[in-house]
């Protein structure tokens, strides 16, 4: 690591080339040949390419392991357009106030998910791989001023529009039903939604009805 050189510009799994800047250099000391070789790599580049379907086995992988320091969490989802490293959604078992920013920082301490730049948590009722329904709660369930959470820390060093190289801010959104002990004083509404009787007798008549 005592030998650098400028490399870059690099079209990145993010879509945009990354920025350039010094590398560690390496020296062959020995070049191998064989028949037939199988060269494991990846192309890159605006989402999603082959690489996406890594990170989403990635995120199937590390979700039991998660469970282990967050007991809370329910299910999480690293949407494609997020890069996986821009934005996690998370939904959890709320038991106390202020649990979903004790879920963000928890997050922000596991190892590579430190560098999530965006991380939303929602109720366990909330399915996190139907990112129309997140947005739904989103943008219903939060007060920006009173939701939504900054913290400064280590970022990935691809992104390109932090302060500095590997060192800038994260947002933490708290989308999850707001309580009283969390000194929310309104009725919080129930959501429009069918019981299961009735969607089953509507299903079993939707052919007679749609004549």
């Amino acid at each position: 690591l005592d030998e650098l050189r400028s490399e870059g510009p690099f079209g990145d799994h993010t879509g945009f080339y990354s920025l350039e800047d010094l590398y560690p250099v390496f020296h062959l000391t020995c070049i191998t040949h064989r028949k037939d070789p199988i060269y494991a790599t990846t192309i890159v580049g605006k989402p999603p390419q082959e690489d996406a379907y890594m990170g989403k086995a990635v995120e199937r992988i590390f979700l039991p392991l998660m469970k282990l320091t967050i007991p809370e969490l329910v299910d999480i989802n690293l949407p494609v357009e997020g890069v996986f490293h821009n934005l996690m959604l998370v939904s959890i078992r709320k038991s106390y106030p202020g649990q979903a920013r004790k879920v963000m920082n928890a997050v922000w301490s596991l190892g590579q998910a430190m560098f999530t730049k965006c991380i939303i948590v929602v109720d366990e009722d909330v399915d996190v791989q139907d990112i129309a329904d997140v947005v739904l709660k989103v943008c219903n369930h939060i007060d920006p001023e009173r939701d939504i959470q900054f913290t400064l820390g280590p970022v990935d060093s691809l992104d390109h529009a932090s302060r500095l190289p590997n060192y800038g801010s994260k947002m933490g959104i708290d989308a999850t039903r707001k309580w009283a002990s969390e000194g929310f004083t309104r009725p919080w509404p129930d959501e429009i939604v069918m019981d299961a009787k009735t969607k089953a007798l509507v299903g079993s008549k939707w052919k007679a009805l749609a004549k």
